[in-house]
């Protein structure tokens, strides 16, 4: 048996609460499905930064590398500013290990309601390209303090890491509806936008099973509030893939459950995993934590190291809790953390005795477990 070994970094907030909650599933899952997972906990973070002024040892990434995946919780402090806090972690991971792609789910589920007032069923991928874009290192600061202070920020596209956000984009299109949105903003950034628009149409043309359509990204930002389940895949730059991918959690109804996967799709550098909330310090410590986010983020981690059937039994447990009325509070639910995960451990043993292939929405399952 192949051990998949993970590195875990906890992090920050209910990060150190949603982490455990979701290795417990992870490994519930694992047992039923005869995979070893070995997992390797690491104290980075705000905590670290306060007693070494890094959010990770200077042979971190070294370290990381040695593993098959990246289970991350949360990253952020009051006590830490925002640029150290990601810029020390979790970037220089994403960048090092070439993880290009950020893929993030965008869908209801039963039991977490969402603010339309239309039932329609949504059922989104986001490919948010995740190396470069308005996320770029290029720029600086001049004249600190006089009246003229400058900050240049320059966007960096190239041809390579357009290309390759809108090809992982088109073919998962083109195994679901074969529909593409391109988000833009061409009429107004003279430059970079319209080269971004005729890589992704260059690419697209390679697929031609998938229908693709370039919007401007505040008429999409409307259309994702307004008709949300007229979309299949969507592909946007590092900032506007950020800020849609948030929009479409929220729309669905939480952000507390939303995941996402950083993919090197290659498999030359280990993948990381991690919730699309953050660590909300607010409700840190308090067993309010939604684990949704981190749970699904682990069946993702799953497919991607090649467990399909594990991952589907997984998602299955946590979607039929959530069916049941059974979720924390943020959706409108009784749990505490700890409440939902154990509801999620019953429901994964009930689906493994009443059959995976058969147990699919219809079944109260996590009423049997109780």
């Amino acid at each position: 048996m192949t051990t998949n070994k993970i590195a875990v970094i906890a992090g920050d907030g209910i990060g150190k609460e949603v982490v455990p909650a979701a290795i417990e599933c992870l490994e519930r899952i694992a047992q039923l499905h005869a995979i070893s997972l070995e997992f390797t906990h690491f104290d980075w973070g705000s905590d670290y930064y306060g007693e070494h002024g890094r959010m990770m040892p200077l042979d971190g990434l070294e370290q990381l590398a040695q593993h098959d995946a990246i289970f991350l919780g949360a990253v952020g402090s009051p006590e830490v500013p925002d640029a150290e806090s990601l810029w020390g972690l979790l970037i220089p991971i994403r960048r090092e290990f070439q993880q290009y792609i950020n893929l993030r789910p965008v869908k209801t589920l039963d039991g977490v309601k969402s603010p339309l007032a239309n039932k329609e069923p949504i059922d989104i991928l986001i490919v948010r390209e995740n190396n470069e874009g308005e996320y770029s290192e290029v720029g600086g600061r001049a004249y600190r303090g006089l009246p003229h202070e400058t900050a240049v920020q320059e966007t960096i596209f190239t041809r390579l890491g357009v290309s390759r956000a809108a090809h992982y984009a088109a073919s998962l299109a083109s195994s679901r509806k074969g529909h593409l949105t391109s988000a833009t903003k061409s009429n107004g950034i003279i430059h970079t936008m319209p080269f971004w628009d005729e890589v992704v149409e260059e690419t697209t043309r390679l697929y031609p099973d998938v229908t693709l359509t370039s919007e401007l990204v505040d008429a999409l930002a409307a259309h994702l509030v307004l008709k949300p389940w007229t979309f299949d895949v969507i592909v946007a730059s590092n900032l506007l893939g950020d800020i849609l991918s948030d929009l479409g959690s929220s729309v669905t109804g939480s952000i507390g459950v939303a995941p996402s996967a950083n993919l090197n799709p290659e498999g030359d550098f280990p993948s990381l995993f991690e919730p699309v909330h953050g660590s909300a310090p607010d409700i840190a410590g308090k067993g309010l934590a939604n684990p949704v986010g981190q749970i699904w983020s682990g069946a993702m981690m799953l497919q991607h190291l090649g467990h399909p059937a594990a991952a589907e039994h997984l998602e299955l447990a946590f979607e039929s809790v959530l069916r049941e009325g059974l979720g924390t509070r943020d959706v409108g639910g009784p749990s505490s953390t700890s409440e939902f995960t154990a509801a999620v451990l019953a429901a994964i043993d009930v689906l493994e005795a009443l059959g995976k292939a058969e147990s699919g929405a219809s079944k109260p399952v996590a009423a049997a477990a109780s």
